[in-house]
């Protein structure tokens, strides 16, 4: 196997300006050296996020409808949230967001992939879990906007990926936290 990976890489910064503060994330314009040249770029800074790929023993996918307004859509996602506890384990972050969001807890996690989201424009690098073994939890969170009238619902893991594939289900981080839990489960069931 050889040794595949990103590389970090950090050029001289120049000139770095907040564009705009926002509640949740920045925009920044930062000029920078990359090579002979001088570049300026706008993006999103980003906390960064986990999400939640909950399986149940019939191997269900917990997904949740949630209307988006950048892109229009009360698409279906998985149980995820940005990284806002200071110091927060990004695996604790995900289990908090899965008892807030679908009222679950799990006794078994893996972790499957982090993803870059949108790295032309956006620095958000989001953690994705496998949950197992989950149980009921009450919690105290009150879910308010967009979330106040969120639809769950159990959908078969093999239906999922179908829905991505034919492009009825569009949301990134679902259709790869999913994709990845298959491959995590073709895996495990090969040894």
């Amino acid at each position: 196997m050889t040794d595949l990976r990103d590389e970090a890489f950090e050029p001289e910064v120049i000139r770095r300006e907040r564009v705009f503060a926002g509640y949740i994330w920045d925009v920044v314009s930062e000029t920078f050296r990359y090579g002979d040249a001088e570049l300026t770029r706008e993006f999103i800074e980003h906390p960064g996020a986990a999400a939640v790929v909950a399986l149940d023993a019939e191997e269900r996918v917990m997904a949740l409808q949630q209307y988006r307004h950048p892109i229009r859509t009360r698409d279906w996602e998985l149980p995820a949230g940005i990284l806002d506890v200071p110091g927060e384990d990004p695996r604790d972050a995900a289990a908090r967001e899965l008892a807030e969001e679908a009222d679950l807890a799990a006794d078994r996690w893996d972790r499957l992939v982090s993803v870059h989201t949108t790295p032309g424009g956006n620095s958000e690098l989001i953690h994705v879990y496998l949950a197992r073994d989950l149980r009921p939890v009450k919690t105290d969170f009150v879910r308010t906007g967009e979330e106040a009238d969120m639809r769950r619902a159990w959908i078969p893991l093999g239906e999922v990926i179908d829905a991505v594939l034919s492009g009825a289900m569009c949301n990134g981080i679902l259709a790869t936290g999913a994709l990845a839990a298959a491959e995590l489960l073709r895996r495990e069931r090969a040894h």
